[in-house]
């Protein structure tokens, strides 16, 4: 696909994508015209790392914990640096307890609905 489509699809501007691809995030192909070409699993892919970025992760370490987002596994440990480690520990309990707080209000208006629910068809 062209990167007018990659972009409509994830919602990313063409520019981000671009600088996706110069810090090494994505990696379209090119077509014979010099044309980037993008796999579809690159839709995913984009997804994925604007949801890190959206968690606080700069773009160095989104770059160094792509494989993990990959199957199978090739993770290359030789590079993780403690400042490295602590900001993805850090980032996780971040969102362990943004996880704990959206599913609690996931939960309260999932009861709120049912009480509704339940007396606007009990009427």
């Amino acid at each position: 696909m062209r990167i007018g489509e990659l972009s409509e699809r994830t919602g990313t501007p063409r520019r981000l994508l671009r600088y996706y691809e110069e810090q090494g995030l994505i990696l379209p192909d090119r077509c014979a015209n010099g044309y980037r070409s993008y796999d579809e699993r690159l839709v995913d892919r984009v997804l994925q790392i604007r949801g890190l970025l959206d968690a606080g992760l700069p773009t160095r370490i989104i770059k160094q914990i792509l494989p993990c987002l990959d199957k199978p596994r090739l993770i290359h440990f030789s590079d993780a640096t403690p400042e490295m480690i602590t900001t993805l520990e850090d980032e996780r309990d971040r969102m362990t307890r943004r996880i704990d707080c959206l599913t609690r209000n996931r939960d309260a208006i999932s009861e709120y609905l049912d009480a509704v629910i339940g007396n606007h068809t009990a009427s």
